[in-house]
């Protein structure tokens, strides 16, 4: 296991302030103590990603974290196809109509045309002048990209995208998309769901963390796993702004360029590792459901 330097620039308000205090810091030392005095954790991952720091927690932490994951692998696919293959998608006999964003991937993988997608979650607030940075950093890349925005009110001159890339202001089905053959790179705020779905699609990680534990997530894509790149801001800050040239190098990079290859190859070999983890009977995330049920039926006997 690797050591990486998290920078007090990195870490939001109380915690990055010397003596934090407040109503806010109560709350989380309160959840942090209710966590310790807890049975155990739930992790969305699997034991293979990051065996070192499991092992360390489990002797010298509480409470017991469990890898059970990653969740999205929980169910099948939606889709007859993943990331892996070059074959004709195929839907699945009882599945909705496709929508019209995907009937655009689906063109633009016949055109032999790789898809960055784009997407930050639905919490992160992201100012209008910075969302016009990206969208000229988008452009300038000469990049293909689908752009999720959960703002339906915000003002972009798509039309200047021509074909190249379009902008969503719906709810999609994010794991649908990023299995989708044509999707070939993600910038994404680094939330822990968005990151193990991106993980186990094969899909690696433009890191652009804003706010909560995403820097952290950020720093193990881009550092310790290495199944990504990491976009910087103007001032190293997690709320800081990223440039138009900052965002268009590092999507060219992550797109085009050798180390975004070799993002995708590490990516591709853990989302291999996280599909095992998940493998009923045999893998170490099934297993593990298997013994944290176990414990618990014994506590419970006891």
């Amino acid at each position: 296991m690797s050591l990486f330097q998290v920078t007090r620039n990195e870490i939001e308000p109380p915690f990055s302030d010397p003596e934090p205090k407040g109503p806010y810091f109560d709350f989380h030392i309160s959840c942090f103590v209710s966590s310790a005095n807890s049975f155990g954790l739930i992790v969305n991952g699997c034991y293979e990603m990051e065996p070192f720091f499991v092992d360390h927690w489990n002797r010298h932490a509480l409470p017991k974290a469990w890898c059970v994951g990653p969740f999205c692998l929980a169910e099948p696919d939606n889709r007859s196809n993943s990331n892996t293959t070059n074959g004709p998608i195929v839907l699945q006999p009882n599945n909705k109509a496709l929508a019209w964003w995907m009937k655009w991937l689906d063109r633009k993988l016949e055109q032999g045309i790789p898809i960055l997608y784009v997407a930050f979650g639905s919490q992160a607030e992201i100012s209008s002048d910075q969302v016009k940075e990206i969208a000229r950093g988008l452009e300038e890349s000469r990049v293909s990209f689908l752009w999720v925005i959960k703002n339906r009110d915000l003002e972009l001159e798509e039309d200047r995208f021509e074909d190249r890339g379009v902008v969503v202001r719906e709810w999609v089905d994010q794991r649908e998309i990023l299995t989708h053959p044509s999707v070939q790179g993600f910038l994404s705020h680094c939330g822990l769901n968005s990151t193990m779905e991106a993980i186990s699609a094969g899909v690696p990680i433009l890191a652009w963390p804003m706010m909560a534990e995403q820097p952290l997530n950020a720093r193990m894509v881009a550092e310790e796993i290495k199944v990504g790149l990491r976009v910087e801001t103007c001032d190293g800050s997690v709320k800081g702004f990223v440039t138009r040239v900052g965002l268009s190098k590092m999507v060219k990079e992550l797109m085009e360029g050798e180390r975004g290859k070799e993002a995708r190859k590490r990516t591709k070999e853990y989302g291999e590792i996280t599909r095992k983890a998940m493998e009923e009977g045999a893998g170490s995330s099934w297993r593990n459901l298997g013994l944290l049920i176990g414990e618990i039926c014994e506590r419970k006997e006891a």
